[in-house]
């Protein structure tokens, strides 16, 4: 697991293809098990795409990420359990889309710079969030069980050349480029966040009035 300093990342990232890079962070506070962890890894491996993971490290007793597959990916992906300025990364032009866990600050961050939106939904209302983006089409959400909320590798991969490479997420990834137009006028941005509470509110009291 390499303690990786910011720059150094940001360094990798420029010498990587425009577009071609997924960012992978799911935040300070949501965790999730070893074994999700390493099905998460596994299809990040399967899906072929460059990927930059900022992970959380859990203690320095747990080993993270499954054996040899820092190996197996190095020529294409990078790993670290540093801090990392997000929106620094976020705006390295070889990145083409963000795998979040799909909280609120995370979407706008990665909107702004037009990036689509892999989305792990994790605890609170992400799933409600993460529901909301897909509504608007600019992410498509990991496939998950119903009863357990476990994943696999291969629905992490598919979602994944999904959202960055394949033709059928061609208009999910203009749609969410058009929004950095949005997100960078401060007029039109606080209108939209104005119109997306709303929705939200309006989304999450027909949820309530439907139990």
């Amino acid at each position: 697991m390499a303690n990786t300093g910011h720059g150094n990342v940001v360094k990798w990232l420029k010498k990587q293809t425009p577009e071609s890079t997924v960012y992978v962070s799911l935040g300070s506070e949501a965790t999730l098990s070893n074994e999700l962890v390493h099905e998460l890894a596994f299809g990040l491996e399967l899906s072929g795409l460059s990927f930059f993971w900022a992970l959380k490290r859990k203690g320095e007793e747990v080993e993270l990420l499954p054996k040899g597959f820092e190996d197996r990916i190095a020529a294409r992906g990078m790993v670290a359990v540093d801090w990392m300025p997000q929106l620094e990364i976020l705006a390295c032009s070889s990145v083409g889309g963000f795998f979040t866990h799909s909280g609120w600050s995370s979407f706008i961050e990665g909107l702004a710079f037009g990036h689509p939106l892999i989305l792990l939904p994790i605890f609170g209302d992400q799933g409600i969030n993460a529901r909301v983006m897909v509504e608007k089409k600019v992410g498509l959400e990991v496939e998950r069980d119903e009863e357990t909320g476990s994943f696999t590798r291969e629905a992490v991969a598919k979602v994944l050349r999904l959202v960055m490479v394949e033709e059928e997420g061609k208009k999910l990834r203009e749609t969410a480029k058009r929004m950095r137009e949005v997100f960078s006028n401060k007029d039109i941005h606080d209108r939209y966040m104005d119109a997306f509470v709303h929705y939200l509110k309006d989304h999450m009291r027909c949820r309530s009035l439907a139990v």
